[in-house]
């Protein structure tokens, strides 16, 4: 489960993709950016918020943005750095794209080829856990199956689809959710309001 905070955030995490969306050779906005949906997925360790945004620029097409958020700076993800914000609950917080962090790989491969699915998320209010319902829906068609631990990324090729290679997976994200079917193999595919595409897909080594 992810517990959210009520809480303000500077710059919001719109304000630091406007800058750093023009910089990706995959995306195709032009505009303010806007948020079209969102799931998350569970830090078993509880240390990184991971977050994927929907998202368009302007009257352009749908991007997918999975992101990091963490307390301190992840070694050696320099390059997949988006920017930095200020949580008035958590402080300080690096933001990442979560293509170059081992614990989205992670979180990824578990959600296409193990079926976890996203996380519930909740505030806690006087006490009381407020589920907040999600704004789309993720589902995998892989059987259930053990999982292998996944590893390290050892490769990210940027583009659309980004590749993320690690130990034991190779992952595909798709930027531009609608735009392309996904490979053969185990897919994970989302819904929000009349749209369903594939989202990512993953396969063994």
């Amino acid at each position: 489960m992810a517990l959210l905070h009520r809480a303000d955030i500077r710059p919001t995490k719109l304000e630091l993709l406007a800058t750093w969306l023009p910089t990706r050779d995959w995306y195709a906005g032009s505009g303010d950016v806007t948020r079209v949906a969102a799931y998350r997925f569970d830090d078993p360790a509880g240390q990184v918020g991971i977050e994927t945004l929907l998202v368009r620029g302007g009257d352009g097409p749908v991007h997918q943005v999975p992101l990091t958020y963490r307390g301190a700076p992840l070694d050696g993800a320099d390059e997949w750095l988006v920017g930095s914000t200020e949580h008035s609950v958590l402080g300080r917080r690096w933001v990442y794209d979560a293509v170059g962090d081992p614990v989205y790989a992670a979180a990824l491969a578990a959600a296409i080829l193990a079926g976890t699915g996203q996380a519930e998320e909740y505030f806690e209010v006087d006490g009381r856990r407020e589920v907040r319902a999600p704004s789309m829906g993720i589902t995998s068609d892989a059987s259930a199956a053990d999982l292998p631990t996944v590893g390290a990324v050892r490769r990210v090729v940027d583009g659309d689809p980004t590749l993320i290679v690690t130990d034991a997976v190779e992952l595909g994200v798709i930027r531009r959710p609608g735009s392309a079917a996904a490979p053969a193999g185990a897919t994970l595919t989302g819904t929000w309001d009349d749209v369903r595409a594939p989202l990512a897909y993953a396969a063994l080594r």
